[in-house]
């Protein structure tokens, strides 16, 4: 398939060699529906005020969940959370059964033992193409300490210590 005259599925693999973290994306909409997504499209947007923003394709089936939940939750995952991130990857009844999960404010689910959690309220909603670019504001957040589970190329990936790779600067590049 080609669109403005380039290979989309090349296209998706050059936009793979962007290594990102991993989420998991909740809400409850109408209805007390609940939903959930596994995404690694979340951008810090601002600090002040406290944003973030996330994409999520139109065509999704909890598409109309998030467009009508007042808060969604961020769970960004650490790297034993491989299957949390898998489980709300695939289409399923109900992606929260079994799992523990708490309530936050407007009902949204909360799950434990995340490297951080965002809890926001949904700012503004931007139809760009085939995706929506959801943007929230941070009312709570929490964060732990563990490392991150990371997505590239198609596959999880581990983080390798700086020192763990020859040649590797120690240094950040904020630092310089």
């Amino acid at each position: 398939m080609t669109t403005h005259g380039l290979d989309l599925r090349d296209l998706r693999n050059a936009f793979g060699q962007f290594a990102t973290g991993v989420t998991v994306i909740t809400a409850r909409g109408a209805g007390a529906r609940r939903a959930g997504i596994t995404a690694n499209s979340l951008t810090s947007l601002s600090l002040d005020p406290p944003l973030l923003l996330f994409c999520l394709a139109n065509r999704a089936p909890s598409y109309e969940t998030f467009c009508t939940a007042e808060y969604f939750a961020v769970h960004v995952l650490g790297v034993e959370q491989q299957g949390l991130s898998q489980r709300f990857s695939r289409p399923a009844e109900d992606k929260f059964a079994g799992l523990p999960v708490d309530e936050g404010p407007g009902g949204v689910p909360l799950l434990g033992g995340c490297l951080a959690r965002f809890v926001c309220t949904r700012e503004n909603a931007y139809v760009e193409g085939d995706h929506t670019i959801f943007v929230g504001r941070v009312r709570e957040y929490e964060r732990g300490e563990d490392e991150p589970l990371l997505f590239h190329a198609g596959s999880y990936r581990l983080a390798a210590p700086r020192e763990a790779v020859p040649g590797c600067v120690a240094r950040s590049p904020a630092a310089r």
